[in-house]
């Protein structure tokens, strides 16, 4: 059953006040809410991974400040990847662009980058092997990526191509709808004018792939001992196998379209690498030690 999308992106809307002048309404977007809950969800989940000794040497605190490093990776790592594969020529215009943070705008592949800057200075400073850090890091991501895409769903961004599947869903910030009121849009959805305005919610589509699916397979994959490089070639293949998959239903960012063969979008580009290297880390792992479970805070 088609199905129209109706929900409000501010959670929690302030009173609004002035400052210098200014008028201020301050909100809790939904959005922010969701990457509460991604921090949240990685802490309780790393805090479950560092009791079994599955990272020696570290305990919970040193698992804090591992958590704030990837906090902060995400954070910034995501707005500046936006701004440099997404958004470079409106950053070239207006620099400041990049702080307006509120206005939208993160890139899960900057984000892993950012996560991963972060994590290899950690490591160094912990003296552990990269990749011993980034195996313990892997199975804790797929739900705030679940939570992100749950995330642009409420904000009706991102959304699919038109589709005659029952399942489709008509988003009122589709640029075919502009200047419809709310209560025109339920009006004439309900006399079924808008069926032809039914996209794929691909959102979910990636929410369920690469949230859902991917955590119960690295978690169950991470539940007895791996080789080095295993789990995080497998996060990084599943991944961009799966982002590589719903792209040919989303739609690509108006900016960019297509930048080859009439199908290629800067998505599937970005996923290409992370599908390569997550091969070549599960070939690698083979031959590589297998870290053992230790006491928290024991000796490697």
């Amino acid at each position: 059953m088609i199905h129209l999308h109706q929900i409000d992106p501010i959670a929690i809307q302030f009173p609004a006040f002035e400052l210098f002048g200014r008028t201020f309404q301050p909100a809790i977007h939904w959005y922010g809410i969701m990457y509460l809950l991604a921090f949240a969800t990685a802490w309780w989940l790393g805090r479950r991974r560092i009791a079994a000794g599955r990272l020696p040497g570290v305990d919970a605190n040193g698992f804090g400040d591992l958590l704030f490093y990837g906090m902060l990776g995400v954070v910034l790592g995501g707005r500046i990847g936006y701004v440099l594969f997404y958004a470079l020529p409106e950053f070239l215009r207006e620099p400041l662009m990049i702080v307006r943070v509120w206005d939208g705008g993160m890139s899960f592949h900057g984000g892993l980058l950012g996560v991963l800057v972060g994590a290899w200075i950690w490591a160094r400073r912990q003296r552990l092997h990269f990749f011993d850090v980034m195996d313990f890091v892997a199975p804790l991501v797929p739900p705030g990526l679940g939570f992100g895409r749950i995330g642009n769903y409420i904000g009706a961004e991102l959304w699919g191509k038109y589709t005659q599947a029952g399942w489709g869903v008509v988003f009122p910030t589709d640029p075919q709808l502009a200047g419809r009121s709310a209560e025109q849009l339920q009006a004439e959805f309900a006399a079924g004018a808008l069926d032809a305005f039914a996209r794929h919610p691909s959102q979910l589509y990636q929410a369920f792939l690469e949230g859902l699916v991917m955590f119960i397979v690295l978690w169950w994959y991470s539940s007895r001992p791996r080789p080095r490089y295993a789990l995080s070639g497998l996060f990084a293949l599943l991944y961009g196998v799966f982002r590589f998959a719903v792209e040919f239903v989303r739609v690509p960012d108006a900016d960019i379209g297509y930048i080859a063969f009439g199908w290629l979008t800067m998505g599937q580009l970005l996923s290409l690498p992370l599908v390569a290297l997550g091969a070549y880390l599960l070939w690698r792992s083979h031959r590589s030690p297998t870290l053992q479970p230790t006491a928290a805070g024991g000796a490697a």
